[in-house]
């Protein structure tokens, strides 16, 4: 039942439709919303949309492209697209948008305005927080994709408690699942022999190539038939230093004389064979939120080797789908991905287990059911009378 005798109207406002995390949620966010329930209308504050173009059953993408960086006219430009869609809710995800979202929702008068956490535990500009501060009154709800992102967020921004919402993020079992292995590693040039770590990550410091490379050179001395596939690379315009990190992570890729094992392949269309070309899946991040990258090799029946950062561990829970090591330990980190290599019936019970965890919890069903449910109560909230009066949502269930 709906809130309304109408779908509510949801406009999702994202800075750019690049290969990207929070970019992929927000395409499958708008596939899983109950059409019978929701309006779904996405916006893009860039006219870089290859994600998008990728990906055949999200919908209509809409462009409100932003002129520069300080831009300032997207805002009126994005209310005026607020008021056509005839807003009930709208929602931004990454800086830029959230900040537009912010603004554009007030002006528009649209009644519920929501922010995203989509990470934890990293650095924020000086003119970030000044504009987080100066505009955190229009924000009526905050929805973190992990407890984490939403620890952190309060403690940075400092929000009320019961303005926080956690829903995890979800992924495409039926695009992400187990698949016949050996044509696509041959396909890669992987011979049979070959033991294939992957490390599914733009190149962004924040996911800490260098670790993946340093623990991987320790393993070879021990496991000549090791191979790397990196799958990934750096953001659109050098963004967040990634140009700079790639050109670092290579140089690190010659130095420690790993070149010939290692197949970098960009930015890909089709993750979801290239999952199930690996072995085992690192993400040796120095920070996240909840990782597409662990559901996603988890969906496919690949185990999963990570940091112990963000809701990491809460994903691969005691050895559900992967091990998790302490967040910088080359050392362990190296053991672990040792172990995973050298021990095929325990890769087959983290298979098993990783698959049956992704159905049970962190499907795209799940992530449009929860979404759902926080969009109706926060708009219900928002517009009942004795809300208007107090000017406070409820806490969360």
């Amino acid at each position: 039942m709906t809130p309304t005798s109408r779908p509510l109207r949801v406009v999702l406002v994202v800075s750019n439709l690049e290969f990207g995390g929070t970019q992929r949620q927000v395409l499958h966010l708008a596939r899983a919303l109950d059409r019978r329930r929701f309006e779904t209308h996405v916006c893009s504050l860039s006219r870089y949309l290859p994600l998008a173009a990728a990906t055949g059953s999200a919908p209509a993408v809409q462009v409100v492209a932003k002129a520069s960086k300080y831009d300032l006219s997207v805002v009126f430009r994005l209310r005026r697209l607020l008021l056509e869609r005839q807003a009930d809710l709208v929602h931004g995800f990454l800086f830029d948008a959230q900040l537009a979202a912010r603004l554009a929702g007030r002006l528009a008068r649209v009644p519920l305005v929501i922010d995203s956490e989509r990470n934890s535990d990293y650095d924020l500009r000086p003119v970030q927080r000044l504009a987080f501060r100066l505009t955190r009154g229009c924000v009526d709800l905050v929805v973190a994709n992990s407890r984490a992102g939403a620890a952190f967020h309060r403690r940075i921004h400092g929000h009320a408690e019961g303005q926080y919402r956690v829903v995890y993020n979800g992924v495409d079992t039926e695009r992400f699942r187990p698949m016949p292995r050996e044509q696509v590693r041959q396909q890669l040039g992987f011979t049979p022999g070959d033991r294939v770590a992957g490390i599914f990550a733009s190149f962004k410091p924040q996911k800490n190539h260098v670790l993946f490379f340093k623990a991987a050179a320790r393993v070879l001395r021990d496991q000549p038939a090791l191979r790397l596939l990196v799958v990934g690379d750096e953001l659109a315009g050098g963004l967040r230093n990634s140009h700079d990190h790639k050109l670092r992570v290579s140089r690190l890729v010659d130095e420690l004389g790993l070149r010939d094992r290692c197949l970098f392949v960009g930015n890909r269309q089709d993750p979801e064979r290239l999952y199930n070309a690996c072995d085992v899946v690192v993400l040796p991040s120095l920070h996240e939120g909840t990782p597409n990258v662990l559901l996603e090799a988890l969906a496919c029946g690949i185990p999963a080797l990570a940091t112990d950062v963000g809701d990491n561990a809460h994903v691969l829970a005691h050895e559900n789908g992967g091990l998790v090591v302490p967040s910088g330990d080359e050392v362990r980190l190296a053991d672990a991905l040792a172990r995973l290599l050298g021990d095929a019936a325990l890769r087959a019970r983290l298979s098993s287990r990783g698959r049956r965890r992704i159905l049970e919890n962190f499907s795209l069903e799940s992530l449009g059911a929860e979404m759902g449910r926080v969009y109706e109560a926060g708009w219900l909230a928002r517009t009942s009378p004795a809300v208007l009066a107090t000017g406070a949502l409820p806490a969360p269930r």
